[in-house]
């Protein structure tokens, strides 16, 4: 007899899974499909993000910034360490326990909600049907009322640098070394490649990172690119804008690349390579020829502002459709989904996504850049706040970077708000709250925040938007 749901999912993602949870507390009868297994080959739920990408790799970028802090930090505390080593199988353990927690947790909650997990591969057929192929090649179909394609997206792969997982490596790879490669290439200087440049640079790596586009961070508001290159030259990533790779040839346990740059064909070799020049979406053989859903020539799933395809009662959300691939996106997009097939008149507002590079220190914005709004022509005026006139930060030692407030010059309300620095994320989160009540600089001024904190960088930008910063002097008007 086939199974009869009012919910299917494909995909156990951060949007998938959070989609099957929601739409189950909201009374559905939901099934959540799902392929990806551990090493052990059993079901491991989470998608790329709990398994191969922020959360093991955040695991790392800390174990790989403590033992910096220990090495070479400590002194200034009146700290004194003996000789600081780092163990590479044992920091790579952690993570690994870290992920299966995790992973574990999902599965619990799952059961806690009462939402049917499905190990296999998901497939949309017409009507609605979900076809379910299990490892053991064993063909189920299901019905549902609704379905909620979230299958991700995986690392996109380039002809002259192909992975073999040894010495050239995704993403994935290059969370598995085992030990310090002493020289490393990282192809692309996008969120992915400086993270995990990082994380190998602080253990000891000489680290090259070769793109090819002219602009470092293009996403970002410039002023705050320009910084993030200063600082991690200055910790030793060699970021070489302008390089476009051309060619890779593995001899042993090391790796030739050629790439070309504005002196013409260069070539340097490297005892690891990650290519990280971003990822595409999951899916091939996720539709069936005439499931009626349509994607574009890059493999992303067409949909409207709600995430509806061209089939009632699909839909599909985070990585396989458009906009920012970001887990806490994909997410809100499933709460979206599942409430709007509630029947409730459920929104996003895209404008406030919030992005982060977990560098040291941490880069994060929401909103607008100054530049972008320079080119469609608002009038605005800016508040920046130093860390270094910030007393927490120097209380910890910490005082790289800036909090910059961007507001509308004629109505004051807030359009951006832009940090590098020790908890730019959070203070962007602060920010992103604000804007989502659409403040003004002033509302943001006249807020009483809690002294000595980093916060306090967030509230002196907001004054300084108007001329009014009091810990930092205000720029003259002209």
């Amino acid at each position: 007899m086939t199974q009869k749901f009012d919910v299917v999912v494909i995909g156990a993602g951060p949007g998938g899974y959070v989609a099957a949870i929601k739409a189950a507390q909201l009374g559905l009868k939901t099934a959540c499909i799902e392929k990806y297994t551990d090493g052990e080959g059993k079901l491991a739920l989470g998608g790329t993000c709990l398994n191969v990408g922020c959360i093991p790799s955040k695991a790392l970028l800390d174990s790989s910034w403590k033992y910096h802090e220990a090495k070479d930090a400590f002194g200034v505390h009146g700290i004194t360490t003996g000789e600081v080593k780092m163990d590479v199988p044992a920091m790579v353990g952690r993570k690994a326990n870290i992920v299966k927690n995790l992973t574990g947790g999902v599965a619990t909650l799952f059961k806690a909600n009462g939402v049917t997990s499905i190990q296999g591969h998901g497939k949309l057929l017409a009507g609605k049907k979900v076809e379910v192929t299990k490892a053991d090649g064993t063909v189920e179909v299901i019905e549902a009322e609704n379905v909620i394609l979230a299958s991700g997206s995986r690392p996109i792969d380039i002809p002259p640098a192909p992975v073999d997982q040894n010495v050239i490596v995704d993403s994935t790879g290059a969370l598995e070394f085992q030990a310090v490669p002493k020289r490393l290439g990282v192809i692309g200087a996008g969120v992915i490649g400086l993270e995990l440049g990082s994380v190998w640079s602080r253990l000891g790596a000489q680290v090259t990172v070769l793109e090819a586009l002219d602009t470092f961070l293009m996403a970002a508001d410039t002023a705050v690119s320009k910084e993030a290159l200063k600082t991690l030259t200055k910790q030793g990533l060699d970021v070489k804008l302008g390089a476009r790779v051309t060619g890779s040839k593995v001899n042993g346990d090391e790796v030739e690349v050629t790439y070309t740059d504005a002196n013409g064909e260069q070539k340097i070799t490297f005892d690891k390579l990650i290519v990280a020049v971003g990822r595409r979406p999951v899916t091939t053989d996720l539709l069936a020829a005439d499931s009626g859903v349509t994607i574009d020539e890059r493999g992303f799933i067409f949909v409207d502002d709600y995430c509806a395809t061209s089939v009632p009662g699909v839909y599909a959300i985070g990585d396989v459709v458009r906009g920012m691939m970001l887990a806490h996106k994909a997410s809100e997009e499933g709460i979206m989904v599942v409430e709007r097939i509630k029947g409730h008149k459920a929104q996003m507002n895209y404008d406030l996504i919030p992005s982060v590079i977990y560098t040291h220190p941490e880069i994060a914005w929401v909103g607008k850049t100054e530049q972008a709004l320079k080119a469609e022509g608002v009038e605005v005026n800016v508040g920046t706040f130093p860390f270094a006139a910030s007393g927490r930060a120097m209380a910890a030692n910490d005082t790289g970077g800036f909090v910059k407030v961007i507001a509308d010059a004629k109505t004051d309300r807030v359009l951006g708000v832009h940090v590098i620095g020790p908890s730019a994320a959070e203070l962007v989160q602060q920010g992103a709250i604000a804007m989502e009540f659409g403040t003004s600089a002033e509302d943001l001024g006249m807020m009483v925040f809690s002294h000595p904190t980093l916060s306090e960088a967030l509230h002196e930008a907001a004054l300084a938007v108007n001329g009014g910063a009091i810990h930092v002097a205000n720029r003259k008007k002209r």
